[in-house]
């Protein structure tokens, strides 16, 4: 019987990407604003996903769980900005502008500069979410023998 090389991250990239997907219903909820901030739904959809995560990590004993969860959480930026960047046109009634000094761009320069610091700000998102499920996995697969 030949066993197959245990992947790197101590799991196969659809898992990895399954588990980034979990946040993902959270994002399209809220861009179509069926679900608001300081509400018990909205708490479930983002606790959960990351509890998700740790727990498999912890489960599947990957050999790096802060490295594995750093990709799920880059992953998941990943998908939360190209929902955002999808669902632009629904989450807002009018198009984000910018102030101050840049007022007067053009319409079509502000809609790009804003669409892309939307998206950095979501990939910073998920790595942090992902750094911090990786951290409290990482300290959980040590207090295990």
């Amino acid at each position: 019987m030949t066993m197959s090389p245990r992947p790197a991250l101590g799991l196969p990239l659809p898992a990895l990407l399954g588990l980034a997907l979990l946040g993902l219903p959270r994002v399209v909820l809220h861009d179509l604003g069926l679900v608001h901030e300081r509400t018990f739904v909205n708490l479930l959809l983002v606790v959960v996903p990351p509890i998700v995560w740790i727990t498999v990590a912890l489960a599947k004993r990957v050999p790096n769980p802060f490295l594995t969860l750093l990709v799920v959480g880059l992953l998941y930026g990943v998908l939360l900005a190209l929902t955002h960047q999808l669902l632009w046109h629904v989450a807002f009634d009018e198009p984000p502008t910018l102030g101050g000094n840049l007022t007067d761009l053009a319409p079509g320069a502000q809609a790009v500069i804003v669409r892309f610091f939307a998206a950095i700000s979501s990939l910073f998102t998920g790595v942090i979410v992902g750094v911090v499920a990786g951290v409290i996995a990482w300290a959980l697969s040590r207090q295990r023998p």
